[in-house]
Formats: structure tokens, C-alpha cells, sequence
């Protein structure tokens, strides 16, 4: 076993040693969360460290019973606490369920304009995953699952999306092997019944959650939800897990204020775009004006001429 490997397991009994003091801890706890999971550092580091948690959210996604998962592995475990240099290093997190289903979930709060596209080539990377020699039945179904916290599509707002390859006239799918969803965390007012019955709502909120009082009461609405919290109370306790989140918050800041440039830039366009349009419409009515005119004066020029050419010869 590798030293890296020897770290993340002391982490990881470190946190299940410390886990009854954090839940004695947690009730205790008020005030604003210091960093809550759309920090995507602190999301990793809570799906990481606790699998109940991380079975509880496949099911309430997948819509599935706690029976019907007989195991989710992360295949792509990092170091908790150890210092990310790359500042764009994605903290996405890669699941194999049941050793037969990849899964792929990404939490991603700022709108780099790119994510039905990213999205897309992150999953067929993800698919195209058979050594050579192997047999195209041996493909592993793939699943992507993106956290937003921004409307994707804004004249479809949704708050949870599932797309498929399918046929665009009767809707049969073509295959199971390629799933993209989206969870819309800035609409969980348009959560259906059927996405209550599985309380992913009520993970969203806890994602989206910024006092420990709201914590509480989304707690107790069930295990999963509760082990989660007490989990987030004991990874912030972590002053390197704290060190990490801020560093991503610093990183996040940066594309908010280019996010906010944009917008900015956009409204400057459109304005200018309005301003253009309107002149053309200007324009526009004024030649129409000069053609109803240059017509009048033509018509006026036939009726001239046909007066003249009825008019009496002078002796």
C-alpha cells in the first residue's frame, strides 16, 4: 500500500472515530455554515469520506431502493487536505455502481457558458472505456450528473433534467449506455412531485444550505440527509479540508467576476443591438416614406402628361 493510500485511510478512520463527537457537536452548532457543498472542494471531501451519504444521494438521483445498491466505489479518491495546485483541477468524483454502471457527478456553481458541450465530451470520454480486443456488449452504461446552480436552458427552466439518445419523432430510446442530468439548484421551486417522493429537493436545499440551523431541520427529515450534515460539521472542523474550500471559494470569485463581465458586456451589446434595430426601423419607415412619395410624385407626373395630351391644339 502506497503512501498516499496509507493518508486517505487515516482520514478516512480518523472521521469515523470522530463521527459521534461531531453529531453531539453538530446539534450544538448555529451561525453560518463557513463552507457548505456547493463549494465543490467541500462536496468531494463530504461523498468522499461518508459512502451512506454517497448511497443515500444515488438512490434519491437514480431513483432507487437501498437494496437495489450493492456497491458504489469512487474510482477516482484524492488526498483530503492535500493542497491542489492547479487551480482548474476538476473535483468531479467517478463512481462505479454495482461494478457495472459509471457514474460521474460534478458540482459546478459558476456558468463557464460551455456545459451542454463539456458535458457531452465528458461522458463519451467516460463511455469510451474498452481496452482493445474487448467486446462492444462489455461497454459500461454512463451516467453524468451535473449540479448547477444556474438555469442551463433559460426558455426550458427545470429543476431536475435526465436526457437520453432517443428518436425524435416517437421518443423510443436508442440506448440506456448514455444518460446527462442536470439538477438546477437556483430552481428548486420547480421540483415535480415525483422529485419530492425522492427528496432530492431536500438535497439540493442541503447543498445550497448556509446556517447550521437549516442543517438541523433538513436532518431531520432523514438518515441520509442527517449523515450528511453531521459529515459537512465534521469536514469543516478540518482546518486543511477548510484550507482547501477557501482556495476553491477564491478560485470560484474570479470566474463570478468574469461571469458578471460578461453579463455586463452582453448588456452593452444588446443595447447597442436595440439602438442599431431601432435606427434601421428608422430608417427603415423613412425610405418606406420617400417610396410612397417618389410614388405620388410619379403618378402625379402621368397624370401631368395625360392632361397635356388632351388638351385643345390653339389656333
Amino acid at each position: 500500500m502506497n503512501q498516499n493510500q496509507n493518508n486517505l485511510n487515516h482520514l478516512s478512520l480518523n472521521s469515523v472515530s470522530s463521527t459521534q463527537d461531531a453529531i453531539t457537536t453538530f446539534q450544538n452548532a448555529s451561525g453560518s455554515i463557513p463552507y457548505g457543498m456547493t463549494n465543490d472542494y467541500m462536496f468531494r471531501a463530504v461523498l468522499q469520506s461518508n459512502n451512506k451519504v454517497l448511497r443515500g444521494l444515488i438512490c434519491a438521483l437514480l431513483h432507487l431502493r437501498e437494496d437495489e445498491i450493492k456497491s458504489v466505489k469512487i474510482t477516482n479518491p484524492i488526498i483530503l487536505g492535500e493542497s491542489v495546485e492547479n487551480k482548474e483541477f476538476r473535483l468531479d468524483i467517478n463512481l462505479l455502481l454495482n461494478d457495472r454502471t459509471k457514474i460521474n457527478l460534478e458540482m459546478q456553481v459558476a456558468n463557464k457558458l460551455n456545459w451542454d458541450k463539456r458535458s457531452v465530451i465528458y461522458l463519451c470520454r467516460s463511455f469510451d472505456n474498452l481496452n482493445h480486443g474487448q467486446d462492444y456488449n462489455e461497454a459500461k452504461p454512463v451516467i453524468h450528473i451535473g449540479f448547477l446552480d444556474y438555469t442551463l436552458f433559460d426558455k426550458f427552466p427545470e429543476f431536475y433534467a435526465t436526457y437520453k439518445l432517443l428518436n425524435v419523432k416517437n421518443h423510443q430510446i436508442y440506448s440506456d449506455s448514455l444518460t446527462l442530468s442536470v439538477v438546477n439548484l437556483s430552481r428548486i421551486d420547480l421540483a415535480t412531485e415525483e422529485d419530492k417522493r425522492y427528496h432530492i429537493d431536500h438535497w439540493a436545499m442541503l447543498f445550497k444550505a448556509t446556517t447550521w440551523e437549516e442543517l438541523k431541520m433538513l436532518a431531520a427529515e432523514n438518515e441520509y440527509l442527517n449523515e450528511a450534515s453531521n459529515t459537512m460539521y465534521l469536514m469543516s472542523a478540518d482546518e486543511r479540508i477548510r484550507k482547501q474550500c477557501l482556495d476553491r471559494e477564491e478560485y470560484y470569485q474570479d470566474l463570478r467576476s468574469y461571469e458578471r463581465a460578461i453579463a455586463e458586456r452582453d448588456d452593452v451589446i444588446a443595447q447597442k443591438d436595440d439602438t442599431i434595430a431601432n435606427q434601421m426601423n428608422a430608417l427603415a419607415q423613412k425610405d418606406n416614406t420617400i417610396a410612397q412619395q417618389e410614388s405620388q410624385i410619379q403618378q402625379l407626373i402621368a397624370e401631368i402628361n395625360i392632361l397635356k395630351n388632351n388638351l385643345p391644339l390653339t389656333p
